[in-house]
């Protein structure tokens, strides 16, 4: 089985650089890839792809999931995202080996579920990308981190203050595990904001990934 979904491609021409976003629980690539506009001017030289995630969602027959997950349970989670990283990790190779490219030249982003993926397979990756931005999302696993994690690339984490579905102590949480890791990480809390990317959220994800990619980040 192979991921697809939609793609907007550098408004350059040529693709210097490829931003993959995955999106959330219930939802579907052309979600995330609507970021794509917004940051173009800061990223001109980057291909977006959104791909759909594997499975029709189990609580929304129109949407995708990266896993079933009925709660937020640890073994859920880990579950969940062990079985879906091999389809991630083998997207990403093919579509940078598509353009030329090698993972240091890739910035990973997440939303909700999607985040849970990224910092998954992000962090384990044999060349560490460019960065990584999780949006209302969580660490799954952050006890294995020490053991499994292969590289430290810049993450930003970003959450909102009333989130009712992934509570803010997730972030703090994945904060304190990354740190603890050695990734050198940032994050902001949108005060009064739920489960969603504020104006606030964009365009400091956007710069961050603009920061990476000019290696104005500075690795551990």
């Amino acid at each position: 089985m192979s991921l697809t979904g939609p793609m907007v491609a550098a408004a350059s021409g040529r693709a210097k650089q490829l931003v993959i976003l995955c999106h959330g629980y219930g939802s579907d690539g052309n979600d995330l890839i609507a970021l794509a506009p917004f940051w173009q001017p800061l990223l001109p030289y980057a291909d977006f792809l959104s791909p759909n995630a594997p499975q029709p969602c189990d609580g929304n027959p129109m949407g995708y999931q990266w896993f079933p997950i009925t709660r937020l349970d640890p073994a859920e989670i880990a579950l969940g995202v062990s079985r879906a990283a091999p389809l991630l990790d083998s997207f990403i190779e093919g579509e940078l080996a598509r353009r030329g490219l090698d993972a240091s030249q890739l910035a990973l982003v997440g939303f909700s579920q999607g985040t849970m993926m990224a910092l998954h397979v992000g962090l384990r990756m044999g060349v560490p990308p460019a960065c990584i931005v999780g949006f209302s999302g969580a660490l799954a696993m952050p006890e294995r981190l020490p053991q499994e994690i292969r590289c430290r690339p810049p993450v930003l984490v970003v959450h909102g203050e009333v989130d009712d579905m992934l509570p803010v102590t997730r972030m703090y949480m994945a904060v304190q595990a990354l740190g603890a890791a050695e990734v050198p990480v940032q994050w902001h809390v949108s005060p009064g904001l739920g489960h969603s990317i504020d104006q606030t959220g964009l365009e400091l994800g956007g710069r961050f990934i603009a920061d990476a990619f000019a290696g104005r980040l500075a690795g551990p």
